[in-house]
């Protein structure tokens, strides 16, 4: 139990060390590069995103999968059956999961954010969120073969993407029923959100071992 908690509060002290790091490169990204030109359409806009999107898929997944087929390729763990797994493959096969996941998430989000960004100024938004996403995947990396309270580094990442559906999600919201749609979706995200950290807050970390 003591271990946990010291675990956990690293692990917050790390992802409050990430967040106004990410936030700046953020900003930076967004006010310092110059505005992508031709970007009138949405369909340009979207194509855009789709290319920003394939090079943050080359390298986060992509590296993902090459670096837990190279631990296959080195080791006995080349034969899946034999159950052979090292620390370090167990990491990148971890990250390799998180990644996949956290990948659907982000596209949504990034495709979104693009329809709602009419100017090539607007559009360094989709740029800026994309390096700083992929930067967060490479932190979560890192530290996880640190620690696991480490990988608190990369939480921006996911962060970034829900903020980012969440301001697509109101700006859906208010196409459909104006300011009231606004407040009942995002109202409603963010109650389920005070759900899970309600359900949760007591639950002693030895009782999940018997949940499988």
């Amino acid at each position: 139990m003591e271990e946990f908690k010291r675990q956990r509060r690293t692990g917050m002290i790390m992802i409050g060390l990430a967040m106004p790091v990410a936030v700046a490169l953020w900003l930076a990204v967004d006010q310092l590069m110059p505005p992508i030109l031709s970007m009138e359409s949405l369909a340009s806009r979207e194509a855009f995103t789709l290319k920003c999107w394939c090079v943050a898929v080359l390298f986060t997944l992509v590296m993902g999968v090459e670096a837990v087929a190279h631990e296959r390729l080195g080791s006995p763990a080349f034969d899946p059956l034999a159950r052979f797994e090292t620390r370090r493959l167990k990491v990148n096969e971890r990250y390799l999961q998180n990644t996949l996941e956290q990948t659907v998430v982000f596209a949504a989000a990034l495709f979104g954010l693009a329809a709602y960004c009419p100017t090539g100024s607007a559009m360094r938004a989709v740029v800026a969120t994309t390096v700083v996403w992929v930067l967060a995947r490479f932190a979560f990396w890192a530290g996880y073969h640190c620690s696991a309270a480490m990988r608190g580094l990369g939480a921006p990442g996911m962060a970034l993407s829900m903020i980012v559906l969440v301001y697509v999600t109101a700006r859906v919201a208010e196409e459909i029923a104006g300011r009231v749609g606004i407040v009942v979706l995002v109202a409603a995200f963010l109650g389920f959100e005070a759900l899970l950290f309600w359900t949760t807050r007591r639950r002693d970390p030895e009782d999940s071992s018997h949940t499988g």
